[in-house]
């Protein structure tokens, strides 16, 4: 699982020309999902999106997670993020299907809910031509991988302290 993490003034997503959500200050979060992941990645991939210092905090620069300032989230499932270059030609194939991926993808909006807020995770619409717009502060934007877990050298869960 695969996530780009963009902090954010504002964001929002509109289908079809109507803005479906937005939000504030906050995340903008493109999730990718191929096609091995599990709830091991999610829990991974939520517990980065939630604790990472990436907010200034008072006097001290990048001290505070979206969580200790309370700001919003806006998360957009983006297949393409797990493509291959073919010559020229994109390739999907490391990708989940849609049909196991929305109730997956679901599945990690439930897990975000759980661990923080509800009501201040929103998302696109899954499937959908979407435009997403992105007021991007910094710029600051990180890309976060769930660990291959073929690797047993990789620790999965890490402690939760900075």
């Amino acid at each position: 699982m695969k996530a780009v993490i963009q902090r954010v003034t504002k964001a929002s997503v509109s289908v079809d020309g109507e803005v479906i959500s937005s939000i504030g200050n906050g995340l903008c979060v493109l999730i990718g999902i191929k096609r091995d992941d599990s709830k091991e990645d999610i829990k991974y991939i939520v517990r980065k999106i939630l604790n990472t210092k990436i907010f200034d905090n008072n006097d001290k620069k990048w001290g505070a997670s979206v969580m200790d300032k309370q700001y919003e989230i806006l998360c957009i499932s983006q297949f393409t993020l797990y493509h291959n270059l073919k010559g020229n030609r994109l390739d999907y194939h490391r990708a989940m299907p849609a049909q196991e991926s929305e109730p997956f993808y679901n599945n990690f909006l439930a897990e975000l809910g759980k661990n923080y807020k509800p009501e201040l995770i929103k998302d696109g619409k899954f499937g959908a031509m979407m435009e997403v717009n992105i007021q991007n502060s910094g710029p600051v934007t990180l890309e976060i991988e769930s660990p291959v877990k073929s690797d047993p050298h990789i620790k999965l869960y890490e402690s939760n302290e900075a």
